[in-house]
Order: structure tokens, then C-alpha cells, then sequence
């Protein structure tokens, strides 16, 4: 799941939010949903906005387990595996050469800038807004707010399972590949594209290419994936979180998410 280049600025009297990017990565989710409602006892009445979170983070946290069960179970044929494969060191987290934490940041930040910069450098050459594709967060505005359940079932989704999943993926499985065979740079390139189509959302590409290369790089640096799995967590579950706190505060977040 990918929640990029999100800002709330003032245009006249209208206090306006973009969010350029929150991709459908619920599609495995909803159907593990649907597949399950009639054997938990929701067939035939509705679902609370609770019940609806709390299913939507089952369905991630099986999906979570499955995809990587399946992954781990693959690449242990192929033992002895590298050391700094599938890495998960909380160790030394501000070490300046490798520490996690401190490449989170540079790279957290650095992802800001270069979004930034891109989404300017998009307006200027498209000279209007581009297309925003915010479908897979607008089936989530009534869950944003609701209740403290339903906003930490939704951080757990966006901010730990889904950065877990596809971190493991796209950079400890994937990038960490590739480096066997194509320098480091390319071997970023590649993952950095594969996770932006993945996506599925080609209006997206720019920024979910950008936010990658970011996330590859901060891994090649350090070799823990839980550096571009901190920035990953950051950039999603901050979305959420401040759609919530708009809510709170009594903004319309869908007129603001739509609003041209």
C-alpha cells in the first residue's frame, strides 16, 4: 500500500487536501473478507464501521502471513542464505554508517523532496493538477475517524502490515536478488519500477517510482530492511492520520479529497 505526497493548503476561503496516491492494495484483503463474512456470522446483517475495521485488518494481517510464509518457505531451499538477507536488526539504530533509524530519516526526508519536486515539475509540464486516483482511499473515508478502533485498525493496515509485506518483498527479496547480478544502482531502478506497477496505478508512477528509489536506496545503505520499512510506515500511516485528525476537527475529508 502506497499513501504519497499528501499536503493541505488554502485556496481562497477553502482549506483544500491532496492526496497523490493511496493505490488499491486491498484487492487479496477484500477477498479474504468476503470469503470469510458468512463463517463469522455477518451473513445476513450489516457490519458495524468497528467490525468492518477490524476485518479489513484480519484480512491484511492473513494476507501479510500467507504472502511472506510462502516467500520464506520458498527461499530456505536455497540455504545457506546471505546474512544480510531478510534483515530485521534493531541494533545500533543511529549508527552514522548503517544505523536504520538514522537512514529512515535522510531517507524519509530526502522522499519528501524529490515528490515534491516532482509533483512541480508534473504541474509545470501538464500546466493543471494530473488526475488524482484516490478511489481505494475514498471506500476508507467512513472508517477514518469513526472510533479509536477503526483508526488503529486502519494504522495497523497502513502503518505495519503493509509496509512489512512489501518491504520484504520489493527490497529483502527482489532488490536483494538482483545486486547478485546487476550493480546496485540498476538492481534499485528495477524494484523501484516493479513497485510502482504494482500498484496498478499509472497516474501514480512518478511519485510511487520516486518513494521507491528512496526506500532502495536507504536499504542498500544499511541492509535492514527495517529502514525502508520505517519510512514505508511513516509516509503510510501518516495519511491516516491526518485525515483523522481533519475529521476531528469537522472538515469534510471527502469534499476535500475530491475538491478540483
Amino acid at each position: 500500500m502506497e499513501l504519497a505526497n499528501y499536503h493541505a493548503y488554502n485556496d481562497g476561503m477553502r482549506t483544500k487536501i491532496e492526496v497523490e496516491n493511496f493505490p488499491d492494495s486491498f484487492v487479496l484483503t477484500g477477498l479474504v473478507e468476503a470469503s470469510l463474512l458468512p463463517y463469522l456470522g455477518f451473513q445476513g446483517r450489516e457490519v458495524s464501521l468497528d467490525e468492518k475495521a477490524e476485518l479489513l485488518f484480519a484480512g491484511q494481517f492473513s494476507v501479510t502471513a500467507v504472502v511472506l510464509g510462502v516467500m520464506y518457505g520458498i527461499t530456505k531451499s536455497f540455504e545457506p542464505l546471505p546474512d544480510d538477507l531478510f534483515c530485521y536488526d534493531l541494533r545500533r539504530p543511529f549508527e552514522l554508517r548503517d544505523g536504520w533509524l538514522l537512514w529512515a530519516g535522510i531517507g524519509f526526508i530526502g522522499a519528501l523532496l524529490a515528490i515534491a519536486l516532482t509533483g512541480v515539475a508534473l504541474n509545470a509540464f501538464h500546466g493543471e493538477n494530473p488526475q488524482r486516483e484516490t478511489d481505494a482511499l475514498v471506500r476508507l473515508l467512513p472508517l477514518i475517524g469513526s472510533s479509536g478502533i477503526s483508526t488503529a485498525c486502519l494504522v495497523g493496515i497502513t502503518g505495519v502490515l503493509a509496509p512489512v509485506l512489501e518491504e520484504t518483498i520489493f527490497r529483502g527479496f527482489l532488490m536483494a536478488s538482483l545486486t547478485k547480478y546487476l550493480p546496485t544502482p540498476v538492481s534499485v531502478i528495477i524494484s523501484a519500477a516493479t513497485f510502482a506497477l504494482a500498484h496498478l496505478t499509472p497516474g501514480e508512477f512518478p511519485q510511487l517510482f520516486i518513494l521507491g528509489v528512496a526506500l532502495g536506496f536507504s536499504y542498500a545503505q544499511t541492509h535492514n530492511l527495517l529502514t525502508p520499512i520505517t519510512i514505508h510506515a511513516i509516509w503510510n500511516s501518516g495519511v491516516i492520520l491526518l485525515l483523522t485528525f481533519l475529521q476531528l476537527q469537522g472538515y469534510d475529508i471527502r469534499e476535500l479529497l475530491q475538491a478540483p
